[in-house]
């Protein structure tokens, strides 16, 4: 995967109604037991908020040697020096993402169909993150996609492709036969009981679905 790393078990962050110590643990936790990959979505804050957050959470990532993704916001992604930014539909476009960033960065692209699978990696994407796969909380009436077109997207494009969307436990072994490099979690991870078994579990399965695949 060249300048990544693993995408297999991708933690998006959610605040919830966390205290600011209480998400930093949770991430912690989570990167002490499996997570390869995280991204800092916020969607209603303040920029300064916004750093000043992302700087906390690169301190944990880096010392877990872990890529830091920026949903969305390049000047963020910049200001910390993240891994890279991610980004969907109604944001700039790839290869002005691209251009802004330089090439040393990592940049994933939401993806619902072939067309724009393709276009992201012909602009400069590394990888697509392809959903909702399933019902989430996290985006609201999102447009669900169907396992057929996630795979249809993956054998269409030259890089790796991401699941998300309401990935859980109890649903994640639906991937067994597909083409993804990972699965994203949200509220499986952030919202856990106990997050430590839970990355363990998540990671494990991944893990044999992808070494299965093979």
């Amino acid at each position: 995967m060249g300048k990544m790393k693993e995408l297999a078990l991708y933690l998006v962050t959610g605040r919830y109604d966390f205290s600011g110590e209480e998400f930093l643990n949770i991430i912690e936790t989570a990167c002490q037991n499996g997570i390869t990959m995280v991204q800092l979505r916020e969607k209603d804050i303040t920029t300064n908020r916004f750093y000043e957050l992302a700087v906390a959470v690169k301190q944990i990532t880096d010392y877990h040697d872990i890529p830091l993704i920026i949903n969305d916001r390049v000047d963020i992604c910049l200001a910390v020096d993240a891994a890279g930014v991610h980004i969907g539909d109604d944001e700039m476009p790839v290869k002005v993402v691209r251009s802004l960033i330089g090439n040393e960065k990592i940049l994933g692209v939401s993806a619902k169909s072939i067309e724009r699978g393709k276009k992201a990696e012909k602009d400069g994407a590394d990888y697509l993150g392809v959903g909702a796969i399933f019902p989430t909380e996290t985006k609201k009436d999102p447009d669900r996609t169907t396992i057929e077109t996630l795979n249809n997207i993956a054998e269409a494009v030259n890089i790796p492709i991401v699941a998300i969307g309401g990935i859980k436990e109890s649903n994640i072994e639906t991937f067994k036969h597909t083409a993804i490099s990972g699965v994203a979690v949200v509220s499986e991870v952030m919202l856990a009981e106990q997050v430590s078994p839970k990355v363990q579990k998540l990671k494990k399965v991944v893990e044999q679905i992808l070494e299965g695949r093979e």
